[in-house]
């Protein structure tokens, strides 16, 4: 093929659909039927290109903030960053940002990669990231950081962080590497060790690798996405992936601890259980309604579909040789966020200082889609919790990402609530960490 022809070949492709990939109509559909515990689950359908809308990246201008709701207020915590994607609290109350972005290894395989990664560019996903974590340090707590200095750089697409005891635990995309850490570090010149090797390149189609720590600080936990939509790169590159991690933090001896997770991209332990929980990207390309991504408890050694089969044993007939002896036992999530809002950070709220309605459930970014007419996610929500268990209908808490013309202001990424109370979120299309607080004092 010709240089000019994959450029040639997307170019037409968008002229003749208006910067929409068309193929289905969604719009009938109500998306929060999808939203809990047993989400509506519509006919699969299947198309030589999926149905894509891009919501164009055009950043935020002057003033302008994400939305939140009556009784708080939202300003910009940091800007000008790289790429953040997520953010974690130290106890001290420093803010680490993770500034990354993949590490574009993964080859053109099919005129449908071509177009697709057009697509994610034209929406902002391809901003250069820093591949560094960046601190900042606000003593006084009025949401203006007093430092701001560069922990770490030259680290390989990182994204997950854990702080254990003086122990500072990055994941990177292909390794999960430890520094030395003292209270009130601003800068680690010293060289990491690496703990475990985890699955990268040649391909790394799913390069984020979330991380969180046991309550014990005995173990730690890492997810590793998939290589593929539905395997079609074949089985062998899926080895050690579409899995969540247990890693030994003194040995890193490793095991899987669950699987069939497509792309479990936030983890974190839920506080009154201390269960696992964490947040999962599911499949495409097989309808704008299916798959659900979702937010569940991760129980030990069960395996939850992928790929063979989603939302427990509904199978995915794109995949063969089929395994029924699999599906039998798949388990069904715990709580469905909608299709393709692209969940990419979790944290549960620890403290009642955002008020009684935010303690205890989990809060979501939901970097938002692009495979589907109907535009979904693009903002951060709010799952409550009771007993340990989801207890009602997920609340939006920050939004405005998208303007009156769904153009793309921002895009939520990680999400944390330092112990101040404040939710701190991370938009690697605005390059800010947003700070939301109550409006009184």
């Amino acid at each position: 093929m010709s240089p000019r022809r994959p450029a040639l070949l997307v170019g037409a492709l968008l002229l003749l659909t208006g910067c929409q990939v068309v193929g289905s109509h969604d719009e009938a559909f109500d998306a929060q039927s999808q939203v809990g515990p047993d989400p509506v689950l519509p006919e699969p359908q299947h198309y030589l290109l999926p149905p894509m809308r891009i919501a164009r990246a055009v950043g935020w201008s002057g003033d302008a903030t994400p939305s939140v709701p009556e009784g708080f207020r939202v300003n910009a915590f940091a800007t000008g960053l790289a790429h953040p994607r997520q953010v974690t609290v130290l106890p001290n109350g420093d803010v680490l940002v993770v500034e990354a972005n993949g590490p574009n290894v993964e080859p053109v395989r099919r005129p449908k990669d071509l177009v697709m990664g057009w697509v994610m560019a034209f929406a902002g996903a391809g901003a250069k990231g820093g591949n560094r974590i960046t601190l900042l340090r606000d003593a006084d707590g009025d949401g203006i950081p007093e430092v701001r200095s560069v922990l770490l750089e030259h680290i390989n697409s990182p994204f997950g962080v854990a702080l254990v005891g003086q122990d500072l635990y990055v994941a990177a995309t292909d390794a999960l590497l430890r520094f030395p850490y003292r209270e009130g570090d601003t800068k680690i010149t010293e060289p990491g060790t690496k703990v475990t090797d985890l699955p990268g390149g040649p391909i790394d189609h799913h390069w984020t690798k979330a991380l969180a720590a046991s309550p014990d600080g005995t173990k730690l936990y890492v997810g590793v996405g998939s290589n593929s939509n539905i395997t079609e790169h074949g089985l062998e590159a899926e080895r050690g992936r579409a899995e969540i991690w247990e890693i030994d933090r003194l040995s890193g001896a490793h095991r899987t601890f669950a699987s069939g997770l497509r792309n479990p991209t936030g983890l974190d332990f839920e506080p009154q259980s201390g269960r696992l929980w964490a947040i999962v990207n599911e499949r495409d390309e097989i309808g704008p309604n299916l798959v659900p991504d979702y937010l569940t408890s991760v129980r030990e050694g069960a395996f939850y579909g992928w790929p063979y089969s989603y939302w427990g044993q509904h199978v995915d007939p794109r995949v063969q040789p089929p395994r029924p002896d699999l599906v039998a036992n798949a388990v069904k999530p715990d709580y469905g966020l909608s299709s393709h809002v692209a969940p990419l950070g979790l944290a549960f709220s620890r403290t009642d200082r955002l008020g009684a309605d935010f303690r205890g459930g989990a809060f979501v970014g939901e970097h938002g889609s692009w495979d589907r007419q109907e535009l979904n996610g693009y903002k951060v929500v709010y799952v409550p919790f009771a007993d340990g268990r989801p207890s009602g209908k997920a609340r939006d808490v920050v939004t405005g990402f998208l303007d009156r013309e769904n153009r793309a202001r921002g895009r939520p990424v990680g999400v944390a609530v330092d112990p101040r109370g404040a939710l701190l979120v991370a938009d690697d299309l605005g390059n800010t960490v947003w700070r939301v607080t109550p409006a009184g004092p």
